[in-house]
């Protein structure tokens, strides 16, 4: 059903906003007599909504992959340090005072994907190292090195005048605060090569979730795969967090959502992801800049406050149709 839906969904959350577009106002870039409506439309809204369906997409589609290389369903897109890692870099990028872009990104997003490509790395030497890539080390390594980075954070944040404290915290609350379509081309190649990655090895990923000898009995490699699931996701997250800071929930929610909805094949779960990631980021956000404009409320805070108490409600419902089963 969500296949069919998405696209009117989306459509709708465009004209949203703080300055509401009607009809007329959604198809006022056709109309050169409403040039301030156009150019909301087309330099604000769509960008805005283009990025969080993307961004969506991408964390929905790592959660569902590292759920199914930790064969855990708590496993979220942050759980090997890459958003401690990128947040670890735009702390100390604000923190130093640097201000400074390139072709028109800001320098923030640069050391924000440096710091979370330093996570990757650190995460994979130390897997590489010891025990043979085993999905448990991963695991570890991850949590250690977040702890660590978010530590750091902390110190930052606490050295730190009061300017610099609330820049570095209302960043970590993430958002989709964007001006033209730089930010979402930034994202794009990320989002583009890991999903299409994971939607590739999807029949390898459910012999993955059975175990890892079971998947090697049927002849998947399984060191490369899980490679495969740790530099797709990983590089995806790592994009998708040093343009828009830590959204959480997402990764977590919506693959577990679908499973229910529709099983754990990853055949259509995949996809799933996909479509329902985007579309719930781009509904949270919605949501964020309308409730009480024009004031806006961080995406970030807006999936937490709807996916909690929505993730919950699927729990109790989940077990309740279990046991009635029973």
């Amino acid at each position: 059903m969500l296949k069919h839906a998405w696209l009117p969904i989306v459509a709708v959350i465009t004209v949203a906003g703080a300055v509401a577009l009607g009809p007329r106002g959604a198809m006022s870039s056709l109309m050169p007599d409403d040039p301030i409506e156009a150019r909301i439309l087309s330099e604000v809204r769509i960008p805005r909504v283009t990025l969080g369906f993307l961004a969506g997409a991408a964390l929905a589609t790592a959660g569902m992959a590292f759920q199914a290389l930790f064969r855990n369903a708590l496993a979220t897109p942050y759980t090997l340090g890459v958003s401690a890692g990128a947040s670890l870099g735009a702390a100390i990028y604000v923190h130093l005072g640097i201000t400074a872009s390139l072709a028109g990104i800001p320098g923030y997003s640069f050391a924000a994907l440096g710091g979370a490509l330093l996570a990757i790395a650190l995460v994979y030497a130390v897997a590489r190292v010891t025990y043979g890539f085993s999905s448990s080390t991963l695991l570890l390594a991850g949590v250690a090195i977040s702890f660590l980075f978010t530590s750091v954070i902390l110190a930052i944040q606490y050295i730190g005048d009061v300017t610099t404290s609330f820049r570095i915290g209302r960043w970590l609350l993430g958002g989709l605060e964007v001006v033209g379509f730089l930010p979402v081309i930034h994202v794009l190649p990320f989002a583009v090569v890991g999903i299409a990655i994971l939607l590739a090895i999807s029949r390898d990923l459910d012999l993955l979730v059975v175990g890892e000898e079971s998947a090697a009995s049927r002849g998947v490699s399984v060191t490369t795969v899980k490679k495969l699931i740790f530099a797709a996701a990983s590089l995806m997250v790592g994009g998708v967090v040093a343009t828009c800071g830590p959204i959480g929930f997402v990764g977590l929610v919506v693959p577990h959502i679908g499973r229910l909805v529709l099983g754990p094949k990853h055949r259509t779960l995949a996809p799933f992801s996909v479509l329902a990631g985007g579309t719930f980021l781009v509904a949270c956000d919605a949501v964020g800049r309308t409730v009480v404009a024009p004031i806006e409320i961080p995406v970030g805070i807006i999936t937490a406050l709807i996916g909690g108490p929505f993730f919950l409600a699927m729990l109790v419902q989940g077990h309740t149709r279990q046991r009635l089963r029973g």
